[in-house]
């Protein structure tokens, strides 16, 4: 597994920790990233999951205005930290190809997600990386 795979794994750990417990501080990803033994992935796991909780708000709006019949509260964990990681990386991360982090996304997904997932994300992030209008740098 590579580094970038291997950070976008520990920020998903951490993210659903949060969003199941409602912690939504740094304490919860320390603990993870110490126990999980990769020091190279943490530094780059870090920047993921503080790019999140930092535009956590923006994220969902985007991911809501594109999820057709679904609001982000009613998705599930996986799915939703999923879309936000992949939504960070499409909208605030100019130097990763949007292929790259809907891909990315959805290998995740078949690891962790139900049988659904790859679908429900592929079509999300799909509409989200057409639609540059909806991007935006606000933190």
């Amino acid at each position: 597994m590579g580094v970038r795979r291997k950070a976008r794994e520990m920020a998903l750990q951490a993210l659903y920790a949060m969003d199941l417990t409602g912690q939504w501080d740094e304490e919860v990803s320390e603990y993870l990233y110490e126990k999980d033994g990769w020091p190279s992935s943490a530094s780059h796991a870090h920047t993921i999951l503080e790019g999140v909780l930092d535009r956590k708000e923006p994220i969902d709006e985007v991911i809501g205005g594109h999820a057709d019949h679904w609001s982000v509260s009613r998705m599930n964990l996986i799915d939703r930290n999923l879309l936000r990681i992949a939504v960070y990386e499409l909208l605030f991360c100019d130097d990763i190809p949007p292929k790259v982090s809907i891909n990315e996304a959805i290998e995740l997904g078949k690891l962790y997600g139900t049988r659904e997932t790859r679908r429900f994300l592929n079509g999300i992030l799909d509409r989200i990386a057409q639609h540059p209008k909806t991007k935006t740098n606000e933190p």
